[in-house]
């Protein structure tokens, strides 16, 4: 029993004639009744009856129809998404992100996606940390994630895409506003705001920081009130994005060190300055996958659209040379 001798037999009943179905498949009609032949030596019973008029099912013949019609109209749609899917006109890509990644590393490829593949639909999750979003993607709930790259985790394929440099926000009145840089070192004085509890973002800004005053401080006397391994001063400000971080070093709340997003502008923050800390690393952001190869072409084309988007040059962004 094949799927032909299926789609053969649902033909003929509905049709009510052999010779019909035979110019409709253009066979013969002795190839169309070899088909109904073999179902009837599968199913062990007679599914065809001969009418003055042509041909007509039976009992058990109508049981069958009624079964496999259903299940070839589910077949065939399923191939022709799986046909969408492989030509990436189709489906559904699903990305988890944080909580302003769509704005600032993705809201140009959306729009060149949707244009070239207006059929794809486009879902998005947002998380809180990179774990979740590992979470999402190890759990089949998502096929791509937007994560800052940390060390590697079991199940999960990281790829690099854009190292955000390091920049301290301020408030344009504020004495710092006028740096043309800002070294590491010098933070070690500024209560800026914290950047997101538990985030790949402070855990590496933290890490950098220590590392370098370690250094620092192994080749003379610590001041008075410093010990080896120290990080800025506690703040009383923390957040849970990037975004309010550049928010409330604009209102005069106190400076921020934070990541420059690639999507920020002048125009967004008209009184906020950007001091850039290039001592500091960028860090490092890019999608996290199960399986790049196993990905379907439409989630690829979004991948490679987002790659492309970021990998132009960024608007002016204020307060950098």
């Amino acid at each position: 029993m094949t799927l032909d001798d299926l789609r053969a037999f649902v033909a003929v009943c509905e049709a009510g004639n052999l010779s019909a179905v035979a110019r409709d498949l253009g066979c013969t009609q002795s190839a169309v009744s070899q088909r109904i032949k073999r179902l009837e030596r599968e199913t062990g019973i007679r599914l065809l009856e001969r009418r003055p008029r042509g041909v007509a099912p039976t009992q058990a013949g109508r049981i069958l129809q009624r079964a496999a019609a259903d299940g070839l109209s589910g077949l065939d749609l399923a191939l022709r998404q799986l046909r969408d899917l492989r030509a990436g006109d189709g489906g559904t890509v699903r990305v988890t992100t944080g909580a302003t990644t769509v704005r600032h590393f993705m809201s140009e490829a959306v729009v060149a996606f949707r244009g070239r593949h207006p059929h794809v639909n486009l879902e998005f999750r947002t998380e809180s940390s990179s774990r979740r979003c590992f979470e999402a993607v190890v759990d089949g709930d998502s096929e791509l994630a937007w994560i800052t790259l940390g060390p590697p985790v079991r199940g999960i394929e990281q790829h690099p895409v854009i190292g955000l440099p390091w920049v301290l926000a301020v408030r344009s009145d504020d004495p710092l506003a006028a740096r043309e840089r800002i070294e590491p070192e010098e933070l070690a004085g500024i209560r800026h705001i914290r950047l997101p509890e538990n985030s790949t973002s402070r855990m590496r800004l933290d890490g950098h920081l220590s590392h370098r005053l370690d250094g620092d401080l192994g080749h003379r006397e610590p001041p008075h009130g410093e010990g080896s391994g120290a990080v800025p001063p506690p703040s009383t400000t923390s957040v849970a994005d990037w975004d309010t971080a550049l928010l409330l070093a604009e209102l005069g709340v106190g400076p921020a060190v934070v990541p420059r997003p690639p999507g920020l502008g002048a125009t967004a923050h008209p009184s906020l300055r950007l001091v850039p800390i290039p001592a500091l690393p960028p860090l490092a952001t890019g999608w996290a996958v199960r399986q790049w190869d196993a990905l379907s072409p439409a989630t690829v084309a979004f991948a490679e659209t987002v790659t492309a988007c970021l990998g132009r040059p960024a608007p002016p962004v204020p307060g950098s040379p």
